[in-house]
């Protein structure tokens, strides 16, 4: 018997409700055959849909779809086709912000590595990638994240981009994925580590204390490559002299890369450069025009034989010479400019008389392969297929807030400091690039020795440099030695092994 109840729950011309997105990973297994063995390991790969709760009303409405995102992670299959639920893992993302985490997955960690262009050591188009014989896959389980509208990451549909190009909108985001995939996963009782680059170490030293105060997650440890976590370090505003003495360091290495200090290493000159920084140069500058003119020459002098430039430009300058005028200054007579996130790259300025950098030459060379090789392992080898434009490093995520800093510079160094003096067992691990003008270690160096943490506290921190710039990595022999260091770190941290040494130019 037919009811006379209506079914319909609309009216007739309702557009009908699309279904909420579901995740759509792609899982394939591989074998890469390393030095010690075959090693056996399961890709997955997709968007995972995070969602946030809803109560409306005082009443709990369930999970609403906000985020879609991307990430690739990699664990290693036993014999027996199981996982080791006690391996490490570790989550990793660059920075930006608009990074995907392209970089650190194909250029350093994962198990396939782009072949890349490095200072005298070009490869031409069409690039390719190869096997990774050091990949970090082999002592531990990789999980890399792309941020939202970087990768393939987007929002839900109908939500607003914006909400998540920020400060606490990203950490959050990211958080959230990090909690999913250890649930998901049963990997609780795996030791845990962040690996971030640039602004990801801004988000890395942020999620610690947020991991922890919101999800009771503690780390094992944080891996900072190329480290800014206190942007007042590197931000050249009238009135802030910090930044040039935090960056004469790395002038003073770019100037020796290119042929100003014959005879010397470079460690030499850095040790040098950083205590005329933070001695009678930071002194000159905080007397201003109370300075003499005997001390204001001296000082001009020392400064111009560091960094390689005339000791009339310093003058002109008033000891005052930024990050984009160096890069233009220093080879000018070359007719070259310098490289801001590599400065041993060079290029033809366009113009040459140009005050200022223009173009960063190191980065269109460093980024032709890594766009070729991530699109190519994604879809040709991890079958991931979507005609969504990957988006390597975008500037969609602009305009980024940083709301939470209103009328101050952005700083996560009490975020990392805080998730030090909760967890005492957390251990960090910087790498610094000696010709990173991007992220330059000086600064970086500030902020470590600053950290209001314990001697022991201090202790728990190892610090790396090598010969390179901001994707230091792109030098091949940076890339082997950089990811034995940071297996000697996990070693560590994870195991309890034996604290591997730093190897500080001071």
């Amino acid at each position: 018997m037919m009811s006379d109840t209506p079914t319909q729950t609309q009216p007739a011309d309702a557009a009908p409700q699309k279904p909420d997105p579901v995740d759509d990973f792609v899982v394939t297994d591989h074998e890469l055959a390393l030095p010690t063995g075959t090693l056996r390991y399961r890709a997955q790969t997709g968007r995972m849909v995070v969602g946030a709760e809803v109560v409306e009303d005082g009443v709990f409405e369930g999970l609403k779809p906000k985020a879609q995102i991307f990430l690739t992670s990699y664990t290693a299959v036993a014999d027996d086709g199981g996982q080791d639920p006690a391996r490490p893992v570790i989550f990793v993302f660059n920075g930006g912000p608009g990074s995907s985490s392209a970089w650190l997955h194909i250029g350093l960690f994962g198990p396939r590595r782009v072949v890349t262009n490095d200072v005298g050591d070009r490869t031409p188009p069409p690039y390719g990638l190869v096997d990774n014989l050091e990949t970090t896959l082999a002592y531990a389980d990789l999980v890399f994240i792309d941020p939202v509208t970087t990768g393939y990451s987007r929002t839900a549909e109908g939500e607003k981009p914006a909400d998540f190009h920020s400060f606490t909108g990203d950490r959050d985001v990211v958080g959230e994925v990090i909690r999913l995939w250890l649930s998901r996963n049963n990997r609780w009782i795996s030791p845990k580590f962040l690996a971030g680059e640039s602004y990801g170490t801004t988000r890395a030293a942020a999620l610690a204390g947020h991991l922890a105060t919101r999800h009771g997650i503690a780390l094992n440890g944080i891996i900072l490559i190329s480290a800014v976590l206190d942007f007042g370090t590197l931000i050249f505003n009238e009135g802030n002299e910090a930044p040039y003495a935090h960056f004469l360091p790395t002038f003073s290495a770019a100037a020796h890369y290119h042929g100003k200090h014959p005879g010397r290493s470079v460690e030499e000159v850095v040790a040098e450069a950083t205590e005329f920084a933070y001695g009678d140069y930071s002194r000159a500058l905080e007397r201003g025009h109370r300075l003499g003119e005997t001390e204001r020459a001296d000082v001009g002098r020392r400064l111009a034989e560091l960094i390689g430039v005339s000791e009339d430009f310093v003058r002109l300058a008033d000891l005052r010479i930024d990050d984009v005028t160096f890069f233009a200054e220093l080879l000018r007579d070359e007719h070259l400019r310098v490289g801001r996130l590599d400065a041993r790259f060079t290029a033809h300025p366009g113009k040459v008389s140009a005050g200022t950098l223009g173009d960063d030459p190191a980065y269109p060379i460093i980024q032709y392969p890594y766009t070729v090789g991530i699109n190519q392992l994604l879809r040709a080898e991890l079958g991931y297929e979507t005609d969504l434009t990957y988006e390597v490093l975008t500037g969609r995520v602009h305009p980024w807030s940083f709301k939470e800093f209103e009328n101050a510079l952005v700083n996560t160094a009490e975020d990392l400091a805080s998730a030090m003096r909760m967890n005492p067992d957390l251990k960090v691990h910087v790498g610094f690039g000696y010709h990173d003008a991007a992220t330059p270690f000086a600064a970086s160096e500030h902020v470590l020795a600053h950290l209001r943490i314990s001697a022991e506290g201090h202790d728990q921190i190892v610090r790396r440099y090598y010969p390179a710039g901001h994707m230091m990595y792109v030098n091949q022999q940076v890339r082997v030695d950089q990811l034995a260091d940071i297996e000697d770190f996990v070693a560590w941290a994870a195991l309890g092994g034996q604290k591997p040494e730093s190897n500080q130019p001071v």
